[in-house]
C-alpha cells in the first residue's frame, strides 16, 4: 500500500482530539477562503470550494463558520490574504515528500518547515527534486466491509474512472483529475457512501520501511508536518508493512 494511501487511513485510526479538531477547521477554513478568493463564492460553479465545503461539513463544522469563510474569501468580509506555495524534499529514510501550504509568510513558513524536515533527519530540497515522482489523480475510497467489490467495479468503469484498486480494508477508484467530479457523483446518486473523496498526488516509486524504529520516526515526522498551521496537504511514497501500520495506530 502506498504512501497516500496509508497515511490516511491511519490518520483516521488515530482518536480525534479538541486540539486537533480546531487545528482541521483552522486548515479547512483558510481552504474555504482561498477557494472562493480564487473562484468565486458559489460553489455550484466553483468545484474547489464545493471541495472545500463538503471537507468542512464531514468535519461538522458550523455552518455560520463556513459562510463567514466564503465571505472573508470573496471581500464581503475582511479577511488575510493566503498564498499558495509548494515545498519538497526528502524525509527520514529517503521519502519523497511533496506539501501543499497556504501560508500569509513565506519565509516564516518555509524556515518552520526546514526545522521539522532538519529534525527528522530529512531534508527540504528544491522546486523539483521530487514532484516529477508524483502523479496528480482523483481517488474515491469505499470502506471494505460497507460495499459490493462488483458493484463498485461496475460503477467506477461505466462513470470512466481508471482503476479500481484494493487498499488495506478500502477498495479505490483511481480517476483522472478531470473526470473526478463525474466518478464520485455516479457514487453518490447510486447511494453508495464513500470515506474519502480527494483530488491527491500518488507517487508510483515506494520506499520500503522494514525498520519499526524508522517507521516509528516516519510516521511521527508526517504528524509534524500536518501539525503545522500552514500546511493542507502532505504526500509521500513510502511503503511500510501492515504489521508495523497497525502497531503504530494502536
Amino acid at each position: 500500500m502506498a504512501g497516500h494511501s496509508k497515511w490516511a487511513q491511519i490518520k483516521r485510526k488515530k482518536a480525534a482530539t479538541d486540539a486537533k479538531r480546531g487545528k482541521i477547521f483552522t486548515k479547512l477554513i483558510r481552504e474555504i477562503m482561498t477557494a472562493a478568493r480564487l473562484g468565486g463564492g458559489d460553489p455550484a460553479g466553483n468545484p474547489r470550494l464545493r471541495a472545500a465545503i463538503e471537507a468542512a461539513k464531514a468535519e461538522n463544522m458550523p455552518k455560520e463558520n463556513i459562510e463567514r469563510a466564503i465571505k472573508k474569501g470573496t471581500g464581503e468580509l475582511e479577511g488575510t490574504h493566503y498564498e499558495e506555495v509548494s515545498y519538497e524534499g526528502y524525509g527520514p529514510g529517503g521519502i519523497a515528500v511533496l506539501i501543499s501550504a497556504l501560508t500569509d509568510n513565506r519565509n516564516r513558513t518555509v524556515g518552520e518547515l526546514r526545522y521539522i524536515f532538519s529534525k527528522y533527519g530529512g531534508n527540504l530540497g528544491e522546486t523539483g527534486c521530487v514532484s516529477w515522482m508524483f502523479e496528480k489523480k482523483g481517488v474515491i475510497a469505499f470502506a471494505k466491509d460497507k460495499v459490493d467489490e462488483e458493484k463498485i467495479m461496475e460503477i467506477a468503469l461505466e462513470a470512466g474512472a481508471e482503476d479500481v484498486k484494493e487498499e488495506g480494508e478500502e477498495y479505490e477508484v483511481i480517476t483522472l483529475p478531470e473526470n473526478f467530479e463525474t466518478v464520485k457523483g455516479a457514487f453518490e446518486e447510486a447511494g453508495i457512501a464513500y470515506v474519502r473523496a480527494e483530488i491527491t498526488m500518488i507517487c508510483q516509486n515506494t520506499v520500503q520501511i522494514t525498520d519499526r524504529a524508522q517507521a516509528e520516526r516516519i510516521l511521527k515526522f508526517m504528524e509534524a508536518l500536518e501539525d503545522h498551521d500552514d500546511v493542507q496537504k502532505v504526500w509521500t511514497n513510502f511503503d511500510i508493512p501492515e504489521e508495523i501500520m497497525e502497531a503504530e495506530a494502536a
